[in-house]
This record gives structure tokens, sequence and C-alpha cells, in this order.
């Protein structure tokens, strides 16, 4: 019952949103079930990176990138329709994205965003076991899988909340891991669509 109520409130939300901009004479694009990829800000303004599927010949759905200009007149919401801050927004959040179809002819091309709606947090959690082969120490990654070998590869961002523990158990820092360990980390659901696909660790314990 709950699902269901969430799924009427969010096309509640999304469509009284696009009625007003609708209303404001405004030519739209929607994407649903998009995936934040990254966020940067530069010049006080945020930008925000989605990827989401667009239907194409014969059913193949074609994923598209866009980076949305994010100002102080983008509605954001979270998952329960309550009023959200850029800053709140993380990467990984599935979301619901409304946005000006005037784009710059840049890759990924960019446009105004009129309101952002996250349907998922993204904070569910998987695990991975595999080899450290880098750690990059200035930029707070950690790599694993095979090296030269980029398709095997993950890039994991280690936050000032992931907690690091030896084969003990004992808290140690990202700088005490070497390449060769065998680690298992749990990390959020999500991976970015780069390559090597980027998630957010939680936990990295050396086995």
């Amino acid at each position: 019952m709950n699902e269901i109520n969430d799924l009427r409130l969010r096309d509640w939300t999304r469509d009284f949103l696009v009625q007003r901009i609708f209303g404001r004479g405004r030519n739209l694009m929607t994407a649903e079930n998009a995936i934040i990829e990254n966020i940067n800000t530069a010049d006080r303004t945020v930008y925000v990176t989605i990827s989401y599927g667009v239907l194409g010949d014969f059913n193949v759905i074609n994923m598209e990138l866009v980076r949305l200009v994010v100002d102080r007149d983008t509605v954001i919401l979270d998952q329960f329709g309550r009023p959200m801050s850029s800053r709140e927004l993380r990467e990984g959040m599935r979301v619901d994205a409304v946005f000006s179809a005037a784009m710059t002819r840049s890759i990924p091309p960019q446009a105004r965003a009129y309101s952002i709606i996250v349907i998922d947090d993204g904070m569910q959690s998987s695990f991975t076991e595999d080899t450290v082969i880098e750690v990059d120490l200035a930029n707070r990654f950690l790599y694993t899988g095979i090296p030269f070998d980029i398709m095997s590869q993950m890039r994991f961002v280690v936050t000032d909340s992931t907690t690091i523990r030896d084969r003990r158990g004992r808290r140690i820092r990202l700088r005490d891991l070497r390449p060769g360990d065998f680690v298992r980390i749990e990390h959020a659901n999500f991976m970015t669509m780069s390559i090597p696909p980027q998630t957010t660790a939680y936990d990295i314990q050396v086995l």
C-alpha cells in the first residue's frame, strides 16, 4: 500500500510541476528513472549530469546524457514530496527531471533544470570482493580488478564516512591499503556509466 501511495504522490507531483511550467509557455523535456551520474559546482552554479533511457527504433532503449543547470528556481523534492536543496543531491540517486528542450551543442548537452524529483536515494548496499590495483590518495579513489584490463575494474569513492579495516578488524586509513590486497567492499547499489564504473564505498575490509 505504501508503494502505491508513493507512486501516486510521485505522479501527482510530477504532473503538477509539468502543468505549472507548461502554463508559462516553456518547451520542456522529461526524463523518468534517470540516474545522477555526476554533480559539480562552478561559479556558484550547480551542474547535475543525469543518464536516462530513450525508446528508439525497434523498441531499443538508448541511453542519453544531459547536464542540468540547477538554480534557485529549480524545484527539488525528495521521494516524499518534501523540498530539498541542491546540496542534498547525491550521485547514484534515481530521479524524474523536467528540463528545457533548448540545449547547448556540447557533449553532454546542457539544459536548464525546472524540477528534479528524487524517487530512490540509492542508499541500498551491495558487496564486492576483489583485488586492489591502485590507491589514489589525492582524489580518494580505490581501484579494484585486473591491471591493464579496464573492463574488469571498478572505482570506489572513499568518503569520510567510509570505514576501512585490516584483517584483524582494526581501523586503518586509506593510505594503509596496498595494491595486491584482497578486499571485501560494501558499497552503494548504483554505478555510474563511466569506464571503469564508479560507486561509493561504505565499508572496506581487508581479507
